[in-house]
């Protein structure tokens, strides 16, 4: 009976002793002992033991970046995309590193998130302090109250002149006395070409005229101005008529506005007028080109895409809004003009505050209304009939600023293609 005792004392104290190793070994195992490095090149591979892959592999998806992309990757299985296609690229400014990429060289439609190329390019080439000028000025001399020459407006393209900046002009007038005027009223719309629409743009939208001289969006500048003169008891003698100031000309006045007053209705109400009208300034800034067309447009924009690294001419900027059915870029072409705004405060400062908030203004106050997107992502819409388009800035939950372009193409409802971008979005964003 002692015997059978001692025995199974024995066996008691060999059993703890295995399941003590037993348990150290899988302690091991769960930490990591291993010394093999991921292999270079590799965002998954821990080395050659199986034993650790999995319980690293999952370590590793729950860490930024790899958490990112996963969920995207998730997104990617969506079956929308079985009969439309997207192209996106998410770069983290901070790590200065590529986080996800995905058909991201293929040229797309960009839509209104052309606006944002057109922005970056004008505040580089013209910079943050550039002004508009919309002139008046006369010729011949002022007799008593008799203006015995011409009157002239020019036009500078100044997409917010109105009927209070047209109260200015006629004031002016009225300071010199005048109150017959015994020539004409000329319109100077020199500063462009005639075309009063873009290249590749459907007839049925509600398209912009891309008059110099505008008066509440209106080409109906002269016409108003003759019967404020009129309304003030300023007689005018001659015809409306148009042709350049002469360099003998006297400047009565003018109304200045800054490109940043530009900015933020083109960039948060995505307003078609305005970005044209910073398009041609951006054209007639090469000084050679008068007046400016979008063909010079486009050079200009050119210029900053061979500047960037890449072949202009794999690429098409038919205009400055977005609305042409001939633009074509990629969203690796957009993030690239994202990371040079990136780089010059000049630049960037007054870019990212012109562009829409998530869930706060501008065309994305209804969107991401909710969760760690809103009020983090600071993005460019863009929408034309099968294109769905968001480009900008986030920043993410550990702290790095990140840029990205998602172009959906071959979508029925616009709709599809902005959730799709709001779940992209709110992955970046969240924990």
């Amino acid at each position: 009976m002692k015997k059978y005792r001692h025995d199974s004392m024995l066996a008691t104290v060999w059993i703890a002793v295995c399941l003590f190793f037993v348990s150290t070994l899988s302690l091991a195992g769960r930490h990591g002992t291993s010394s093999m490095p991921p292999a270079a090149g590799t965002e998954d591979s821990v080395g050659t033991d199986t034993v650790l892959a999995d319980t690293l592999i999952s370590e590793q998806d729950e860490a930024w970046p790899y958490n990112v992309k996963s969920r995207i990757s998730k997104l990617l299985e969506s079956n929308i995309f079985e009969t439309s296609s997207v192209g996106l690229m998410v770069y983290d400014l901070t790590a200065d590193s590529v986080i996800f990429k995905h058909n991201e060289r293929q040229l797309m439609r960009p839509a209104s998130t052309l606006k944002m190329m057109v922005a970056v390019a004008a505040l580089d080439k013209l910079g943050k302090d550039y002004e508009y000028e919309t002139g008046l000025y006369h010729t011949g001399t002022v007799e008593g109250c008799v203006l015995d020459g011409d009157l002239y407006c020019k036009g500078g393209f100044d997409p917010t002149f109105d009927g209070l900046d047209l109260g200015v002009f006629v004031d002016s007038v009225l300071r010199l006395g005048i109150d017959t005027i015994r020539g004409d009223l000329y319109a100077d719309v020199s500063m462009k070409d005639s075309d009063r629409l873009g290249e590749g743009w459907c007839w049925d939208d509600d398209n912009p005229v891309l008059s110099p001289l505008l008066i509440s969006r209106e080409d109906e500048f002269m016409e108003r101005f003759r019967s404020r003169l009129h309304k003030a008891g300023v007689e005018t003698e001659g015809e409306l008529r148009t042709r350049r100031v002469p360099r003998n000309a006297e400047k009565i006045c003018a109304i200045k506005r800054p490109i940043t007053d530009i900015l933020p209705r083109m960039m948060k109400n995505s307003d078609n007028l305005y970005s044209e009208s910073v398009f041609y300034h951006l054209a007639s800034s090469d000084g050679q080109s008068v007046p400016a067309t979008a063909k010079t447009g486009r050079q200009m924009m050119n210029r900053l895409i061979t500047k960037l690294g890449f072949k202009a001419s794999d690429y098409y900027v038919a205009d400055g809004s977005g609305l042409s059915l001939y633009n074509y870029v990629s969203p690796e072409l957009e993030v690239a003009f994202l990371k040079y705004a990136y780089g010059k405060n000049e630049i960037y400062v007054p870019l990212y505050a012109a562009m829409p908030v998530a869930g706060i203004d501008g065309t994305l106050d209804n969107r991401m209304r909710r969760g760690y997107a809103r009020g983090n992502v600071h993005a460019k819409t863009g929408t034309v009939t099968g294109v769905s388009a968001l480009a900008g800035y986030c920043t993410a939950a550990n702290g790095h600023t990140l840029c990205f372009s998602i172009i959906n193409m071959g979508i029925r409802h616009a709709s599809t293609g902005r959730r799709f971008q709001d779940r992209v979005c709110e992955a970046l964003c969240r924990p």
